[in-house]
């Protein structure tokens, strides 16, 4: 049996020192925790990787202090369009919704998409009415709106700019990354006892980007990515970029066609690929050896991982 393990991420981007608060940190470290641990829980209890990292990015949905679901940012219309995908690498079947505005848990309904449709990939209204008649009651469009988030929109109208996920946050937030300059997609990746890998990935996208903007998100080998064969990744960063490489199937074929480790693979991808096309950012990634990478060209990366039977192990800077 495999030593099932379960990794995280929150978003990557540039750290505000200036600005830090030991509070807000301090609450990014526990949320980041208690995720991980979470997912520790349900794997040490036979829980498959797609239930594991399914729950994660709900959790992380739920957490406002991460562009995904509650906290989700501003389009430049001052609405939120969410994205999210989900991919078992036992079976290669994913689910993706793309453009939702009154789905409360976009991994749910990504999650109910590769169960119970033929499809993989769903956008707006079409997503929104497909999660109706799964049972998932609508919320409404504000419920994904906070003043943080508000102020971050307002910030880049001013400068008239297109900021990344949680690169939008004021510098006077103390987030030990400068939310004004931060990607914030959520993700999860999972291999469980049984050897089965799986990805998750969910964001409520750039603030101020344009109305019908999709990212890598809930792209299938973009952002999100689980084979059985090598590895789950999830990604968060240029979302341009990271389509543009296919950057999470890379990492898997540079793994089978290549010969490369998983470490490897990764930054190759990260550190090279994705840094000549001037993109920011990282990934996290499981094999299915139990190896994990998580490497990114940003100055942080809100980030944590666990094995079963260890203390959740989570940093947000490059030197932890």
């Amino acid at each position: 049996m495999s030593r099932a393990a379960i990794v995280i991420h929150g978003g990557a981007g540039a750290i505000a020192r200036a600005s830090l608060s030991a509070e807000k940190e301090r609450l990014y470290i526990e949320a980041l925790s208690d995720i991980v641990a979470s997912g520790q829980a349900m794997l040490a209890q036979d829980g498959s990787a797609l239930d594991a990292v399914t729950e994660a990015v709900r959790l992380l949905e739920e957490c406002p202090l991460f562009n995904a679901g509650k906290g989700a940012v501003f389009t430049h219309q001052s609405t939120h369009e969410l994205d999210a995908c989900v991919m078992d690498g036992r079976s290669l079947q994913a689910g993706a919704v793309a453009g939702v505005k009154q789905v409360r848990n976009p991994v749910l309904v990504a999650r109910a998409v590769l169960e119970k449709s033929p499809h993989v990939l769903f956008i707006s209204e079409g997503a929104e009415r497909f999660a109706v008649e799964q049972g998932f009651a609508p919320v409404p469009p504000d419920f994904f709106s906070t003043p943080e988030r508000y102020e971050q929109l307002q910030r880049a109208l001013k400068m008239q700019q297109t900021m990344l996920d949680h690169d939008g946050a004021a510098q006077s937030s103390g987030d030990p990354l400068d939310p004004d300059r931060k990607f914030g997609t959520v993700g999860a990746v999972a291999l469980d006892r049984y050897g089965n890998l799986a990805a998750a990935t969910s964001t409520g996208g750039m603030t101020n980007k344009q109305a019908g903007r999709v990212g890598d998100s809930p792209i299938v080998g973009a952002g999100c990515y689980a084979n059985n064969a090598n590895v789950a990744v999830s990604c968060t960063g240029s979302g341009e970029v990271f389509m543009r490489t296919l950057a999470a199937y890379d990492i898997a074929a540079l793994m089978e066609y290549g010969g490369l480790s998983l470490k490897q693979a990764s930054e190759r991808v990260v550190m090279e690929k994705i840094s000549v096309l001037g993109g920011s950012g990282g990934v996290i990634a499981v094999d299915r050896e139990g190896n994990i990478a998580l490497p990114f060209n940003s100055e942080g990366m809100y980030r944590g991982f666990g094995y079963v039977g260890d203390a959740p192990n989570v940093g947000i800077y490059r030197e932890e």
